[in-house]
C-alpha cells in the first residue's frame, strides 16, 4: 500500500503543486468586505477540488457570513470517519510594500512557496485533498471522510457555531483532524497537544473634538497618542507580568513534568534570535521561550495609530488614537471573562482628559488534546512512519477558535497535525511554506488513516 501511495504521489507531485498555487492566487481576504467575490470564488474552487480528488458530494453552504465548503467520501457507514477542518480565508496582505513578490502572485525561490496563505492555511488543508486523491486513485481508503473547509476562521469564525449546531448529522464524525499549525523542525517532528485561546479588542481614545496645531494648543490639551501610549505601557511591570487585575486568575498551571517535557524539545537560542533579527528575547520572567509561546498567557499590541502618518511633517495634536489589542489564553481562561476584563481595565484607567471607548472584536477558548486517544497515537504512528521518527508533544502558541465548539457540538477530540514550521512568516509579508513540507504531509496523512482504521 505504501508503495502504490510513494508512486502516485511521484507521479503527480508537479500537478498537486500547480493546483495549490491556483487556490494561493484567489485573495480570499475575509476581513475586507471588498474581498467578497473573491471569497466566493475560493469556496467554489475548493468544491471543484474536493469532488476531483473523490469525494462522493461536495457543496458551498451559506452562513450569515462567507460560505463553508462540505465534502464527503462515505467508503462504508461501519467504518470510523474522519472530519478533516481547515480554512480558505486569510489575513490582509498589508503592508504590501514589505513583500518581495505579490502575495497572490505565487512564487518559489529556494524550495519554498511565497504567497499569502501557503502555510495558513491553503497549502495545509490542500494536503488532505490530494491525500483523499491518493488513497481514492489507489482503492486503498480505510476511513470515510468528510471535509469542513470555512471561510471566517481569520475574524474568528462568527458563523461556524451555528452551522456546526444546526448540522450535527452531516458533519457526524468519530475524529477531528487539523493541519493549521507547525512542526518544531523537519528535522524534528512534533504535535500539537493544544491551542491557545484569544480574546481580541479594540481601542479609541478621544481627546479634543478636532486635530489641534500643536503649537497653539500642546501642553494644555491631553494628547490621545500619549495617553493611549501610557495606558498600554500599564498593562505589563518590570517582569514583563501581566498587570490587569484577575487576569491570572484562571490560568492552569503546568506541572514540573509538563514543564520538563515540553523543554526537551531541541532548541537553538541564538539561532532563534538570528532568524528573528533581534540581539535579545523579552518575555515573562521566570519562563522559557517554549512555556512563553505556549503554556503562558500573553497580551500583544497588534496595531497602533493616530494624528499624521503621511510623508513629511504635520504638527498636529489629534483628536483620536487607537490600538488593537489581543490576549492569547490558556486552558481555564474564557475568553467572555478576559475580554470583559480587558475592556472594562481601559475604561476604568483613563483619565479624565479623554474619553475612551473599548470594543470587542472577536475572541476563542484554549483547547487542549489527550496524548493517550486513539487519534493521538494514529497521528504519532504515522509521523514516526514517514520521518523515521517520534514526534514530541508541544502546545502551540496560535489560536484557531472553533476547536472548543467544533468538539462540544460533535463530541469527538481533535488531532493537530501540522506540516508548517514557526518561521513561515504567518499573518506576516513573505508568507512561505516549504515544498518539502508540503510533499511530506501529503505522503504523512494517508497514514493516519490507515492507523485510526487500525486503532
Amino acid at each position: 500500500m505504501s508503495q502504490q501511495w510513494k508512486d502516485y504521489q511521484e507521479q503527480h507531485n508537479e500537478r498537486f503543486l500547480n493546483e495549490m498555487l491556483d487556490l494561493l492566487r484567489i485573495p480570499s481576504i475575509s476581513a475586507k468586505s471588498e474581498h467578497k467575490d473573491d471569497m466566493l470564488k475560493c469556496a467554489e474552487a475548493v468544491k471543484k477540488s474536493l469532488l476531483a480528488a473523490g469525494c462522493d458530494k461536495a457543496d458551498v453552504m451559506p452562513t450569515a457570513g462567507h460560505p463553508v465548503v462540505y465534502g464527503e467520501k462515505i467508503i462504508d457507514p461501519a467504518k470510523p470517519t474522519v472530519l478533516v477542518y481547515g480554512h480558505y480565508d486569510v489575513q490582509p496582505a498589508d503592508p504590501l510594500e514589505l513583500w518581495h513578490s505579490g502575495p497572490f502572485e505565487p512564487v518559489i525561490k529556494d524550495g519554498k512557496i511565497f504567497a499569502r496563505g501557503s502555510a495558513d492555511d491553503k497549502g495545509q488543508f490542500y494536503m488532505h485533498v490530494k491525500a483523499l486523491e491518493i488513497m481514492s486513485q489507489t482503492n486503498s481508503l480505510t476511513t470515510n471522510i468528510k471535509f469542513l473547509i470555512e471561510g471566517e476562521e481569520e475574524v474568528g469564525s462568527p458563523n461556524l457555531g451555528p452551522f456546526v449546531a444546526s448540522h450535527k448529522d452531516l458533519l457526524k464524525c468519530d475524529v477531528i483532524l487539523i493541519s493549521d499549525s507547525s512542526l518544531l523542525s523537519m528535522d524534528t517532528p512534533s504535535l500539537d497537544v493544544g491551542m491557545r485561546g484569544l480574546s481580541y479588542i479594540q481601542v479609541e481614545v478621544t481627546g479634543a473634538n478636532r486635530d489641534l496645531h500643536s503649537g497653539t494648543y500642546g501642553g494644555g490639551v491631553a494628547n490621545p497618542i500619549t495617553i493611549l501610549a501610557k495606558m498600554i505601557a500599564s498593562c505589563h511591570d518590570e517582569n514583563n507580568h501581566i498587570t490587569i487585575p484577575g487576569f491570572y486568575d484562571d490560568v492552569l498551571i503546568s506541572s514540573e513534568e509538563e514543564r520538563k517535557m515540553l523543554n526537551m524539545a531541541p532548541y537553538d537560542e541564538q539561532e532563534y534570535k538570528d532568524d528573528l533579527g533581534v540581539k535579545e528575547l523579552w518575555g515573562e520572567k521566570g519562563f522559557t521561550t517554549f512555556e512563553r509561546t505556549g503554556t503562558r498567557p500573553t497580551l500583544e499590541l497588534n496595531g497602533i495609530w493616530g494624528g499624521y502618518i503621511g510623508e513629511g511633517a504635520k504638527t498636529v495634536l489629534p483628536s483620536k488614537a487607537y490600538a488593537k489589542i489581543s490576549a492569547r489564553l490558556v486552558p481555564n481562561q474564557k475568553s467572555p471573562k478576559i475580554s470583559e476584563l480587558l475592556l472594562n481595565y481601559f475604561k476604568s484607567i483613563a483619565p479624565d482628559c479623554v474619553e475612551v471607548k473599548a470594543e470587542l472584536h472577536h475572541g476563542g477558548e484554549a483547547y487542549l488534546t489527550p496524548i493517550d486517544s486513539k487519534g493521538y497515537k494514529a497521528a504519532s504512528k504515522a509521523l514516526e512512519t514517514t520521518f523515521g521518527k517520534t514526534p514530541i508533544p508541544v502546545r502551540g502558541g496560535g489560536s484557531i477558535p472553533i476547536c472548543s465548539i467544533l468538539e462540544r457540538e460533535l463530541g469527538v477530540k481533535i488531532v493537530f497535525m501540522g506540516f508548517g514550521l514557526d518561521n513561515d512568516n504567518l499573518h506576516s509579508p513573505n508568507e512561505k511554506y516549504n515544498l518539502e513540507n508540503y510533499y511530506k504531509g501529503i505522503e504523512t496523512i494517508p497514514y493516519f488513516h490507515k492507523y485510526f482504521s487500525e486503532g
